[in-house]
C-alpha cells in the first residue's frame, strides 16, 4: 500500500532503549510501535474523550502480524501509519505501515484484529455504533464488512 493510502500517521524518534546490540530496532518493538500508533489513531478519530483514555471500547488483540521490510536504526525519525480497514460484528481490523522519514521508505507492515468485549475478561460483544460511526467518519468510507 502507498503511504498516501493512510490518512493518519504519527511521528516517532527511535530511542536507545528500543534497539539491540547492532543499533537496530529490536523486533518486539514493532508491536509496541503499532500500539503507540493505534492509541494516537483512536485519539485522532475522537474516541478518547477524557483522561486515562476514557471513551474507547474495551478490546483484545486476537491476531497480530508483522512483516519486516528493512531495518530501523537508532535515532531515526519514523512515521507510524495506521488505518482501520474493516469492522465486523465484534471485531476491527487495523493495518499498519512504518516508514522512515517523510517519504515512501517502507520498513514494516502489519495487521491486527481487535475483538470488542463487554468487560476486561468478558465475551465478545458488538462494536458500538458510535465507534463505527467515528471510524467511518474519520476514514471517509464504509468499514463494515458484509454480514
Amino acid at each position: 500500500m502507498a503511504r498516501s493510502d493512510f490518512r493518519f500517521s504519527f511521528p516517532k524518534r527511535v530511542r536507545f532503549a528500543e534497539v539491540d546490540a547492532q543499533a537496530v530496532v529490536f523486533n518486539p518493538r514493532y508491536l509496541e510501535y503499532f500500539d503507540i500508533g493505534l492509541v494516537e489513531y483512536w485519539r485522532a478519530a475522537g474516541l478518547y474523550s477524557g483522561p486515562g483514555l476514557a471513551g474507547g471500547p474495551e478490546a483484545h488483540v486476537v491476531k497480530a502480524v508483522v512483516e519486516y521490510r528493512a531495518p530501523i536504526l537508532i535515532d531515526e525519525l519514523i512515521a507510524i501509519c495506521v488505518r482501520c480497514s474493516r469492522i465486523g460484528t465484534t471485531s476491527m481490523t487495523v493495518q499498519f505501515e512504518i516508514h522512515g522519514g517523510d517519504g515512501e521508505d517502507l520498513r514494516a507492515t502489519g495487521e491486527e484484529v481487535h475483538v470488542v468485549v463487554a468487560e476486561a475478561r468478558g465475551r465478545p460483544s458488538p462494536v458500538p455504533a458510535d465507534v463505527i460511526a467515528r471510524f467511518e467518519a474519520y476514514e471517509g468510507r464504509s468499514l463494515r464488512s458484509p454480514a
